[in-house]
């Protein structure tokens, strides 16, 4: 039998040598085939010889071509498969990825020299495609056949080897690998394997189109499509943030679409404006088999691109634009939450608990900016060293902590305070100050009468105390520090009469709060911390 192609040699160089010109997309063609013959597997080899490229040959055990198959479907350029029916494969029950007929193509763009190898029941057949013999002719190329329906006991499969190969620089396995993880979502049947002179291996999973990524926040179908939503079952979603920026030479900004399992429309935004740090994090795929089924083929020949002037595409887009507006606010959230977290464990600051314990003056402005913080997107490592800063400086109870009481003093009165009992904690913080002044003068005595420990008798014409203090809180030396000693007494007395013995006198209830807010409450405090620090003139003069 013999074999035609017929064709218009400008079809053939613009769609075939142009369009497929880069090795991962024709190479993404070759591997359609193999998918929708219904393949387990295809491995692709890449021989070179000292370091130069010689030959790419694609394998796989799919159904396989008869001779009739060869002249009816794979040598018709233009083809839509579709046309025929969209029926499942025998096997594994796949619909076809390939629409247009122009896939085989892709050989053109990779090598000049082609030899298609194929057996279906039981059936051998092969054939040769040489570029510069293609073009010579006029409208109508004969392959040249070197095996024609041999009858052998081999499974079904296809080999294409391509021989004379444009590209000159060595193949890079890892880059082709990422390539093509970036064209597919594997499906769990089928795996494609890359294979180097050396018998290097390299088989493409799901995994490794962003393996190269450390993902922080995940979401799928079931996050963002409610029931009562048109699209609700239709689509398959996988969204991801990265911990940092995704960098852009990756390729993997931006959500891909794709349609029975193949690329459709390159990574993008389906957004107006995309200003937001949002984007420089987001990767993911979509997976919109739907397309496929449009009266309309709205998918571009290099399957980059989606026509989304369609209607049907144009409310899709609107859709999706909606869903990463929703995604990126989400984003923001989940972001804010974790620094919050992350900022407890390392600085051990519980930020609801903080601004609890906050005036509301000052709640209502720490918070706005710990929030401002934790909402923005340029924040990220140095959020937990502001907190920390700002927390030095407006720490829990604040009010308390400014007053810069005595050590004692502050620990003594701090379970009242912070429980709002401040009628306690100022009688507290009296009741400490007496028992400094018991423990200094040896006393039991208390009240009003723990003033005359700081009494004393100044003999003005010897300029010497004649009667010392029991409780001295300097030395006497000059009329200031005399002074001061005095009223280290009159104050005592005062805090005593003034406010110990109200409250000793009457029920807590009859003077708080009508009579001990907050405000007084921390008023009491200092001075009677100012009072407890002047004591200990006289501790450190009773130690050994």
């Amino acid at each position: 039998m013999s074999l035609s192609l017929k064709f218009d040699p400008k079809t053939i160089e613009h769609l075939g040598v142009k369009m497929y010109a880069t090795l991962p997309p024709a190479l993404a063609e070759l591997i359609s085939n193999a998918y929708d013959a219904d393949a387990s597997e295809v491995t692709v080899s890449f021989l070179e010889q000292n370091g130069t490229p010689k030959a790419i040959t694609v394998e796989d055990n799919g159904t396989g071509m008869s001779l009739n198959d060869i002249q009816g479907k794979f040598l018709v350029i233009g083809r839509n498969r579709r046309d025929e029916g969209d029926i499942p494969s025998a096997k594994f029950r796949r619909l076809a990825t390939g629409k247009k007929g122009l896939g085989k193509l892709a050989l053109f763009g990779l090598a000049k020299e082609i030899s298609v190898e194929t057996v279906k029941d039981g059936l051998r057949n092969r054939f040769r495609l040489n570029w510069d013999a293609l073009l010579a002719s006029a409208d109508i190329y004969n392959p040249q056949v070197d095996v024609e329906d041999k009858k052998v006991s081999q499974e079904p499969k296809t080999i294409i080897q391509l021989t004379e190969l444009k590209r000159k620089s060595p193949f890079d396995l890892e880059a082709i690998a990422d390539s093509l993880s970036r064209i597919f979502i594997v499906d769990s049947n089928f795996k494609i394997r890359l294979k180097d002179g050396k018998g290097r291996v390299i088989t493409i999973l799901e995994d490794r189109r962003y393996s190269n990524i450390e993902q922080q926040f995940t979401w799928s179908e079931d996050d963002l499509i409610e029931s009562d939503s048109e699209y609700f079952g239709k689509v398959k979603i996988f969204l991801a943030t990265g911990v940092t920026p995704i960098p852009p030479s990756s390729g993997l900004r931006g959500i891909a679409l794709f349609s029975r399992g193949k690329l459709v429309n390159a990574p993008e935004y389906f957004a107006d404006s995309t200003s937001s740090h949002f984007y420089q994090y987001l990767t993911g795929w979509i997976k919109a088999d739907f397309i496929d089924l449009l009266d309309e083929d709205v998918i571009s020949t290099n399957r980059q691109a989606l026509n989304w002037d369609q209607p049907e595409m144009s409310k899709f887009r609107e859709f999706l634009s909606t869903l990463i507006a929703r995604v990126g606010q989400d984003w923001r959230k989940r972001r804010a939450n974790k620094k919050d977290k992350d900022v407890e464990k390392v600085t051990g600051i519980n930020k609801e608990h903080w601004f609890s314990t906050l005036p509301p003056d000052i709640k209502t402005s720490v918070e706005a900016i710990v929030k401002k913080m934790g909402e923005s997107e340029e924040v990220s490592e140095t959020f937990a060293p502001v907190v920390m800063a700002l927390y030095a400086i407006v720490p829990e109870y604040p009010l308390l902590h400014w007053r810069h009481l005595h050590a004692s003093i502050k620990d003594g009165v701090f379970e009242y305070y912070k429980n709002q009992q401040y009628g306690h904690a100022a009688d507290q913080g009296a009741k400490l100050y007496a028992a400094f002044v018991r423990k200094l003068a040896a006393t039991d005595k208390d009240g009003v009468e723990l003033a005359n420990f700081f009494s004393f008798t100044y003999d003005t014409i010897a300029r010497k105390c004649s009667k010392s203090p029991t409780i001295p809180v300097n030395d006497l030396s000059t009329d200031s520090l005399r002074n001061v000693q005095e009223g280290q007494g009159a104050l005592t007395r005062g805090l005593m009469q003034g406010f110990r013995n109200p409250i000793n006198h009457a029920p807590m209830s009859a003077v708080v709060p009508s009579l001990i807010s907050e405000l007084d409450c921390l008023n009491i405090l200092s001075l009677v911390s100012y009072l407890a620090n002047k004591l200990e003139y006289a501790e450190n003069l009773s130690k050994p």
